[in-house]
C-alpha cells in the first residue's frame, strides 16, 4: 500500500528507496521543461531529496546547500586563473547546486511542507545565482583574459541582463496567468512535447553550465559564451512575445 508521507508527516520514516518511490509520484509537470531538466536534473534532485530526507534536512536547508555550491563555483571563477582544473570545479559546483535547487522543492512536496517563505527563499537564491555567475565572468574577463578589445567586457553585462529578464519574466508570467477551473484540472493533461523539450535545451541552466568546461581554453570559452548569449537573446524576444500574448488574452482578465 502506498504511504502518503505528506499527510502523515513526521510520524512516518522511510528508507531512501521508499522516499524515492514517493518522490516519483510527486513530480511537477514536465510541460515547458527541457530534456536536461526532465531526464538529468530532476532525477538527480530526486536522489538528493531522498538523501536529505534521511538526513532530516528541511527544504530551506537544502536550498542553502544549493546556494553554497553555486557560491563556491562563482567565487572560484572570479578569483582563480582559468585552467582545466578550474573548469571542472566550476562546472561541478554549478551543476550540483542546480541539482540541489531541484531537490528542495521535491523534499517540500514529500514532507508536505511547502510554504511562501520557502518559495521566496528559493527564488531569491536563483536570482542571486543568475546575477552572480555573469558578474564573475566579467571579473574573470577583466583579470585573466586577453580580450580582442575592451568592448568584450560588455558581453557578461548583456548576458546578465538577458538571463535576469528571462528568469523574472517567466516567473511573473507563471504567477499572473489565471489558474484553470477545477473542471479543467480534472481532465488528464496532454503528454509534454518532446520537440519543445529539445528546443528549450539551449536556454536550460544545466546546459549553460556546460560552457564552463571550456575554461581551460579561454578563446574557446569566449566564443562559446558569446554564442550562448546570442541564443539566449533570441529566446528572450520569443519568450516576451509569448508571455505578453498569453497574458493579453481575454481569459487572462488582465488590462494593459
Amino acid at each position: 500500500m502506498r504511504t502518503n508521507v505528506a499527510l502523515l508527516g513526521d510520524h512516518v520514516t522511510l528508507t531512501i528507496g521508499g522516499a524515492l518511490r514517493e518522490l516519483r509520484t510527486a513530480q511537477k509537470s514536465a510541460k515547458g521543461v527541457s530534456l536536461y531538466s526532465r531526464h538529468i536534473n530532476r532525477p538527480a534532485g530526486r536522489v538528493l531529496a531522498a538523501g536529505a530526507y534521511r538526513a532530516r534536512l528541511t527544504p530551506n536547508q537544502v536550498t542553502l546547500v544549493s546556494a553554497a555550491f553555486s557560491l563556491g563555483a562563482v567565487l572560484a571563477l572570479a578569483l582563480a586563473r582559468p585552467s582545466w582544473p578550474l573548469a571542472l570545479a566550476v562546472y561541478l559546483g554549478l551543476v550540483v547546486g542546480f541539482a540541489f535547487d531541484s531537490a528542495d522543492g521535491q523534499l517540500a512536496r514529500l514532507l508536505g511542507r511547502g510554504s511562501p517563505a520557502g518559495e521566496w527563499l528559493d527564488h531569491v537564491v536563483d536570482a542571486g545565482k543568475i546575477t552572480a555567475i555573469h558578474a564573475a565572468v566579467l571579473i574573470s574577463f577583466h583579470r585573466f583574459f586577453d580580450l580582442p578589445s575592451e568592448g568584450w567586457l560588455l558581453l557578461p553585462l548583456g548576458f546578465q541582463f538577458v538571463a535576469v529578464m528571462i528568469f523574472s519574466g517567466g516567473l511573473l508570467a507563471d504567477k499572473l496567468k489565471p489558474k484553470p477551473p477545477a473542471s479543467a484540472q480534472a481532465v488528464p493533461a496532454a503528454a509534454p512535447s518532446r520537440l519543445r523539450a529539445v528546443a528549450l535545451l539551449p536556454v536550460d541552466y544545466g546546459v549553460f553550465c556546460l560552457v564552463f568546461l571550456t575554461l581551460g581554453a579561454p578563446r574557446v570559452f569566449l566564443v562559446a559564451y558569446a554564442a550562448l548569449f546570442a541564443v539566449h537573446a533570441l529566446f528572450l524576444v520569443a519568450f516576451l512575445a509569448k508571455w505578453f500574448r498569453e497574458l493579453s488574452a481575454p481569459a487572462a482578465g488582465i488590462e494593459a
